[in-house]
């Protein structure tokens, strides 16, 4: 695979953990070779984003901004990057890479059979995502979005999202996390689901650690009311091994995230009807995204933190998987200090009565 590889499917034999998909694109490409229900799609690598930076010579004034972010205030961030964003956005694309977006976009529409596929067009930063990445959550993603053009022109405000206030003013511990983060982004072209309901779901308890239990929390439409916070969502607490419902609790929903004709987008609009006063899930739907939740745990070998989306047609599809990076980077400690298990102090006592049978025994000598 070379450097210079510009786009990279999901389903490549070679995308699974590649770098060039970065973080976020990287672990779905993983997903899809384990055999998730990975929506189709493809990433538009970090290597076409540096080769668009150095073209339109670019690259010379992000490394600027890179260096001052560490010394900028929040009110001083717009404009100091204004230059390099308009840039990012209104530099001409290589022929080449323009041309090889275009075509993968068609290559989708033929493997969707939609013209003008409905895609999510998402940020993938280079450490997004991983075991303690600094930028989790802090770039954009734009849904709904169909056609060429448009996918270009989110693909473009993904890069330039590099640049935005909450990426260069965002700290860590206290310092700043840019030195230390991406330098290239890869940008996720992914086909849509029509979500009837979508959601989270965590591998253990996100209030306690508890790792005998998946946590998920559910809406009806698409995740991003969950995700935004504008939607109190359903919550259901289940346990692993038995696979009991132990916990749920179900809110009326009046208001739902789906793309709205008349707006052209995706919106927050009003819900009619019997959805209304009826759990975004079901028992079954529960039970079903809590064994999906265990498989991919034990595919990840660690606790982890699952976006899912259940379609009109109850077909469930994995959005994103990503490491759980809480509870899970805490030393678990033994219930007993070591060399005092139970067993232990069994077999102390025993060689202590052995020993002293045997003194005994000496003094009876």
């Amino acid at each position: 695979m070379s450097d210079q590889t510009f786009i990279l499917w999901l389903d490549d034999a070679s995308a699974p953990g590649n770098a060039l998909l970065g973080g976020k694109f990287a672990s779905l490409a993983q997903s899809t070779a384990e055999g998730l229900a990975v929506p189709p799609g493809f990433g538009v690598t970090t290597a076409a984003y540096r080769h668009f930076m150095e073209a339109t010579d670019l690259a010379s004034e992000a490394a600027r901004i890179r260096e001052r972010a560490p010394h900028m205030a929040l009110n001083e961030i717009k404009g100091e990057t204004a230059k390099l964003v308009e840039g990012i956005n209104s530099a001409p694309l290589p022929e080449a890479l323009d041309a090889q977006i275009r075509a993968s976009y068609a290559d989708l529409e033929k493997r969707t059979g939609v013209s003008e596929t409905p895609v999510a067009v998402r940020s993938s930063g280079e450490s997004e995502d991983l075991d303690g990445a600094s930028f989790a959550g802090q770039y954009d993603t734009y849904l709904w979005i169909c056609g060429a053009d448009a996918v270009i022109r989110h693909i473009r405000a993904c890069w330039a999202g590099m640049f935005g206030d909450a990426v260069l003013s965002y700290r860590v511990d206290g310092e700043t996390a840019v030195a230390a983060g991406d330098f290239g982004m890869c940008v996720g072209i992914q086909q849509m689901v029509e979500a009837r309901a979508a959601g989270v779901m965590f591998t253990l308890n996100p209030l306690n650690g508890d790792r005998s239990k998946v946590v998920m929390e559910a809406c009806w439409g698409l995740g991003e009311g969950v995700v935004k916070g504008d939607i109190t969502p359903a919550q259901f607490t289940v346990d692993k091994v038995t696979l009991e419902i132990l916990d749920r609790k179900t809110v009326e929903q009046t208001e739902m995230y789906c793309f709205d004709p008349a707006a052209g987008e995706v919106a927050l609009v009003p819900m009619k009807g019997e959805r209304c006063q009826t759990p975004c899930l079901n028992d079954e739907q529960v039970l079903e995204l809590t064994r999906l939740a265990k498989q991919i745990e034990r595919q990840r070998g660690a606790p982890q933190d699952i976006e899912w989306a259940v379609s009109e047609q109850g077909e469930v599809r994995v959005l994103q998987v990503r490491p759980e990076t809480v509870w899970s980077r805490r030393e678990t400690k033994s219930l007993v200090e070591e060399g005092q298990s139970p067993i232990n102090r069994v077999l102390s006592r025993f060689a202590g009565v052995r020993v002293a049978a045997k003194a005994a025994q000496g003094e009876q000598q």
